[in-house]
């Protein structure tokens, strides 16, 4: 088992509620082709992690229940603190007491989603608050120095299936992806929260990758990608994430990826594992 300093790792309660649906308007796709489509928020009944989470009649998709605080400040300390893997619990409405989990984070509309199952959606209404037990941001791992962890659980980093080889950790994804096709998200100052695009335009680069097949909650690994502190191209290094919501039909949009790990100089070194879903490792 990897070493940490999780035992030292403050548990704090962060709360959020329940967003509605925004609508921007228009959505003009790479062909010039103008679109209403639905997008972030809300509650979605039949998109969740282990779903496809592309060829939705939709941009932006968010799996499960989309959640923020009204206020901006608040808002930042919910994203931040929460990691992927915490448990999440109803505090009000007719599903009080129900308990899920943090699944990913989406920057720009700044949202945390979160899985709870069939019967808690449908008791679910907008403004219903939830809180978090927030843990996971601060933990290291005392025997890699050199990897940098981010928005990732105790308990997510106990299930994911690392293999340590020789001073560096084989980690199991469902895809790779290159990082010439990563868009939005490139060159945020933090990876700390929000997420980070995979642009599938280019049908020739998603079909070699087989990327077509990507579902929600699927961990992968952005080959040249360094997500220590911002989100920047470089050579060697890795980052490892979680795929949190659907492909968009805009340029330099697509499936985001929230970061769970990343390392220079080939310290990772992802390995192909079909078993590599949020779904999979929550039994969900």
């Amino acid at each position: 088992m990897l070493k940490t300093n999780k035992d030292r790792l403050p548990i704090l309660s962060v709360q959020g509620q329940v967003s509605h649906p925004g609508s921007r308007g228009p959505r003009i796709s790479t062909e010039g082709q103008v679109y209403y489509l639905p997008g972030t928020g809300g509650i979605s009944y039949n998109a969740k992690i282990g779903d496809p989470c592309n060829g939705w009649v939709a941009d932006h998709l968010e799996p499960g229940v989309s959640s923020k605080h009204p206020d901006e400040a608040v808002n930042r300390a919910y994203n931040i603190y929460s990691c992927v893997g915490n448990e999440a619990t109803v505090i009000s409405g007719d599903a009080k007491g129900a308990k899920g989990f943090v699944v990913g984070k989406h920057g720009g509309i700044e949202h945390l989603m979160i899985h709870f199952d069939d019967d808690t959606l449908e008791k679910l209404v907008h403004e219903d608050k939830i809180r978090v037990k927030s843990c996971g941001q601060g933990m290291t791992l005392t025997d890699y120095p050199h990897v940098t962890l981010r928005n990732c659980s105790p308990i997510l980093l106990e299930k994911l299936n690392i293999k340590e080889e020789g001073g560096v950790l084989k980690v199991g994804v469902a895809k790779t992806v290159p990082a010439s096709i990563m868009g939005s998200g490139l060159g945020s100052p933090s990876s700390a929260s929000g997420d980070y695009d995979i642009t599938l335009h280019d049908k020739k680069i998603t079909e070699q990758y087989g990327l077509d097949d990507l579902r929600f909650g699927d961990i992968v690994a952005i080959e040249n990608a360094d997500s220590r502190h911002g989100r920047q191209y470089q050579t060697g290094a890795v980052t490892i994430g979680v795929i949190v919501h659907s492909d968009c039909i805009i340029a330099g949009h697509g499936p985001g990826v929230t970061t769970l790990m990343t390392a220079l100089d080939g310290k990772i070194v992802p390995f192909i594992d079909d078993n590599a879903n949020l779904k999979n490792y929550f039994s969900v």
